[in-house]
């Protein structure tokens, strides 16, 4: 069927769709690496922290490295299926912003180490938040234009 809420199956989105879903499998990819090899403890990975920083993430509470997983693992399945043109990517990127925001709750509210808080992570922070915002706002318009099924 075509009409309003279904989509339309000959309608192929352009290719700055299929750039913007890319660049997200790519930029969300690295949050989950980041993700993996901090709680996993890669030795390789784990070097670049100081002391004081790896002291801080053993302190994190469990609730806070669980919205650290649902926001990094919920933004890359909404990637996937962005790329898979499914509706559901926009229920997914909705999740990571749930994610990052409890995340980012507990790293403001906690006695984060003074090397960890500097203008360029803060500004790294509301990069992250406006992509977040924007991939959510991205697969939302796509629905609308009948790109997700």
């Amino acid at each position: 069927m075509v009409g309003p809420g279904y989509p339309d199956k000959k309608r192929k989105p352009a290719r700055v769709y299929w750039v913007v879903a890319v660049l997200s499998l790519v930029w969300n990819s690295i949050g989950c690496t980041d993700f993996t090899m901090t709680v996993t403890r890669n030795p390789g990975y784990i070097a670049q922290f100081t002391p004081e920083m790896i002291d801080w993430i053993d302190a994190a509470p469990v609730w806070a490295v669980a919205t650290w997983a649902l926001g990094v693992w919920s933004a890359l399945a909404g990637s996937l299926l962005l790329l898979a043109r499914s509706r559901w990517a926009i229920p997914f990127f909705a999740l990571s912003l749930v994610g990052l925001a409890g995340n980012q709750i507990w790293q403001f509210e906690s006695d984060m180490p003074e090397s960890m808080v500097t203008p360029g992570s803060v500004a790294f922070s509301v990069v992250i938040w406006i992509v977040a915002a924007a991939l959510l706002w991205f697969a939302v318009r796509m629905r609308a234009r009948g790109f997700l099924r």
